[in-house]
C-alpha cells in the first residue's frame, strides 16, 4: 500500500493570522499550498495525507476544506472547533461537516496560558460531545501537564480516539525517562494514538539529526502503544526546517525498516486509516 502522513499542514499568511508562524518559524511565513507539496508525495510514494488545522480560527478551516476539495490525496482534515463553548461548537461541527472529509478536532492548546485548559468542565463537556459525534482529538502534548491530562481523558471517554501529536515531542538526544513514563501512562488506554513525528529538536539549529537520534523514541513509543495505534506524518511545511520532506519521510520509512510487515503497513498507513475513519476508494 501507499504510505499516508498523518501530519502535515497548509497555511496562507494573506488569508488567515497565524500570530506564532512569524516569530517561530520565521522562514516559513509565506504562503504553503498543494503545488508545493505534490512533487514530495510522488516522490516519497505518499498517496495520501491528512490535512490538519494551522490556526484556532475559522477561516483557517475554511482554507483547508478548499484545498481539501481539489485534491483527492487529502483523504482527511483535522480541523479547529471551539470546544470550551457546547453550543458554538455544535454549531462548527454542523458547518464542518459540509466537508464529507472532516474527521477530527484539534485545538493548539500549547498556546493557551492555563496547562489545565484540557480538563476544565466546559472543554471536559466538549470532547464529549466529540465521542458522541464520532470525531476524533488531536492532542498538541508540548508540555508534561498536557500529557499528563490525556490519562484523565481517554478514561472519562473511552470511544472518544485521542491522538498524541509528535509523540508529545520528546527531548530528542537528551533523557528519555520522565516523558517515557508520561507516554505510557497515557497508552494504557487502548482509545490513545500517536504520531511519530515532529521529532527533531524544537530550538536552535534544528538540521544536525539523525535516524539513531529518533530511534530511542521511537522504540520508546512503539512499545508502549504497538504498531496498531502508531501512525508517521512530516508535520510539513515545519519539516522544511529540519531538513525537508524527503529527508523527514525517508528517517520515518527507515525507522520502521526492521519491523514485521504488518507492523510497517500499520505505521506507514492502516493505523491512520482506521484511526480517522479514512475512505480511500
Amino acid at each position: 500500500m501507499s504510505v499516508i502522513d498523518a501530519h502535515q499542514h497548509f497555511w496562507d499568511p494573506a488569508r488567515v493570522s497565524y500570530p506564532w508562524l512569524a516569530s517561530a518559524y520565521p522562514e516559513l511565513d509565506r504562503r504553503f499550498d498543494f503545488g508545493d507539496l505534490a512533487p514530495h508525495l510522488s516522490a516519497m510514494g505518499v498517496g495520501a495525507t491528512v490535512l490538519v488545522q494551522a490556526e484556532d480560527d475559522q477561516s483557517d478551516n475554511d482554507l483547508m476544506m478548499e484545498v481539501a476539495s481539489r485534491h483527492p490525496e487529502i483523504a482527511a482534515v483535522v480541523a479547529w472547533a471551539p470546544i470550551d463553548n457546547r453550543s458554538a461548537l455544535e454549531a462548527t461541527i454542523e458547518r464542518l461537516r459540509r466537508c464529507t472529509k472532516f474527521v477530527g478536532v484539534r485545538v493548539l492548546i500549547h498556546n493557551r496560558p492555563d496547562p489545565d485548559w484540557m480538563i476544565l468542565p466546559q472543554v471536559l463537556d466538549g470532547l464529549g460531545l466529540l465521542e458522541q459525534e464520532g470525531l476524533t482529538f488531536d492532542v498538541v502534548a508540548v508540555l508534561a501537564r498536557h500529557l499528563e491530562h490525556v490519562p484523565v481523558i481517554a478514561e472519562r471517554y473511552p470511544q472518544l480516539r485521542l491522538v498524541i501529536d509528535h509523540l508529545a515531542k520528546p527531548p530528542i538526544g537528551r533523557d528519555l525517562s520522565e516523558w517515557s513514563v508520561r507516554l505510557s501512562r497515557a497508552a494504557a488506554f487502548p482509545n490513545v494514538f500517536a504520531k511519530v513525528s515532529g521529532l527533531y529538536p524544537a530550538e536552535g539549529d534544528r538540521r544536525p539529526w539523525t535516524v539513531e537520534d529518533l530511534r530511542p523514541a521511537f522504540l520508546t513509543a512503539l512499545e508502549a502503544f504497538g504498531a496498531d495505534r502508531l501512525m508517521i506524518g512530516s508535520d510539513w511545511p515545519i519539516c522544511e526546517v529540519a531538513g525537508g520532506y524527503d529527508r523527514v519521510l525517508a528517517a520515518l520509512n527507515e525507522l520502521t525498516e526492521g519491523l514485521s510487515a504488518p507492523e510497517r503497513t500499520a505505521l506507514r498507513g492502516g493505523t491512520a486509516e482506521y484511526c480517522y475513519g479514512l475512505d480511500l476508494t
